[in-house]
């Protein structure tokens, strides 16, 4: 009896074995189709309704996914490999499925202003070297980064210019110029992807420029005075300053609390207008403008009139007043002005 156990359970643990080790042939009744560059394989042998029937659902698709798995890796290793230091990859031939994307392909990236003014010039990108020579430390060194050439971040003295200051820190005014160059970079970058999608950039005050202008000064002023909480509201002016210009007007919306009978109204208006066939007629309007049509065609009477007149004046001849005085003839003796002989 326990004979017959031990060799019971000797029996299992090899099936188990066994099929943690199955081999790596399989058999099919239909050759599966490969697409070795999209690692795909489509399986067209009909599935047994019984096999179906009898075993649990989870292990036949799992059986049947093994099954599969294996036959498509058999295929890949088929395929010629190399050596990639110490790993061993395998070649992928092109696709043969065309396989749709989920999203269009991206747009190429627009160039930015110094792109465009290279093309416009012809100057072309000159690839450089990583590495070059440094003077001080006499060896071949980085270009940027760490223990770069000619890194003068490590200098512990710095000579003192002539036209500076000799109470200014030379240290510090050297950091705050890295510091704007660094900041200016970055500012280009994000005006170029605004430029890019097509963004309206906002009003950015005082930019650092060598010389400012009185509207560069005026809109740095303004921009100051607006950065409050209260949006420059309770700010002091100067005597004879003037208000700023071009600010636009902020938007007033209804409050979320209290009395609804003014958006009642609107909503209702609103529901009139769009139930109701004929359109609005705004009768003010009609005849301000009916009257000034009318006015506009009175003064053109008014004026074809003048100049119907002052065109027979000039075309009669001899019936008009002579220069002599009333009754006079044209051609008599002309009188001088009383006091002058």
């Amino acid at each position: 009896m326990a004979a017959c156990s031990v060799e019971a359970l000797l029996a299992k643990a090899e099936q188990e074995e066994a099929e943690k080790l199955k081999s790596i042939s399989v058999h099919k009744e239909l050759d599966l189709e490969f697409d070795i560059g999209n690692l795909l394989a489509c399986d067209k042998n009909r599935i047994e309704a019984r096999e179906f029937r009898e075993q649990k659902k989870d292990d036949f698709l799992r059986a049947l996914a093994r099954d599969n798995t294996q036959l498509l890796i058999n295929e890949v290793w088929k395929q010629p490999t190399e050596r990639v230091q110490e790993a061993i990859v395998v070649k992928l031939p092109d696709t043969v499925t065309p396989l749709p994307r989920e999203k269009p392909p991206p747009k190429p990236r627009p160039p930015t202003k110094w792109e465009e003014f290279a093309k416009l010039k012809g100057i072309q990108k000159k690839k450089k070297t990583n590495l070059v020579w440094d003077e001080n430390a006499k060896e071949w060194r980085r270009r940027w980064g760490y223990k770069r050439a000619k890194d003068d971040t490590k200098d512990w003295l710095i000579e003192v210019p002539e036209t500076a200051d000799p109470n200014e820190d030379q240290f510090a005014k050297r950091a705050k110029a890295k510091k704007e160059r660094v900041a200016k970079n970055e500012f280009n970058r994000l005006k170029n992807i605004a430029r890019a999608q097509k963004i309206k950039l906002p009003g950015v005050g005082l930019t650092p420029v060598a010389q400012q202008s009185k509207d560069d000064l005026t809109r740095a002023v303004n921009v100051a005075k607006t950065s409050t909480a209260s949006v420059g509201r309770f700010q002091d002016r100067l005597p004879k300053e003037k208000a700023p210009k071009n600010q636009g007007k902020r938007r007033q919306f209804d409050p979320l609390i209290g009395d609804f009978s003014n958006e009642k109204n609107k909503q209702l208006e609103l529901l009139k207008q769009m139930d109701s066939k004929k359109p609005k007629l705004n009768i003010t309007k009609a005849v301000n403008k009916q009257m000034r049509e009318e006015d506009r065609e009175e003064a053109a009477a008014k004026y074809k009139k003048g100049a119907g007149k002052k065109g027979r004046k000039g075309n009669m001849s001899g019936k008009g007043k002579g220069k002599g005085g009333k009754g006079g003839k044209a051609g008599g003796p002309k009188r001088g002005k009383p006091g002058k002989r």
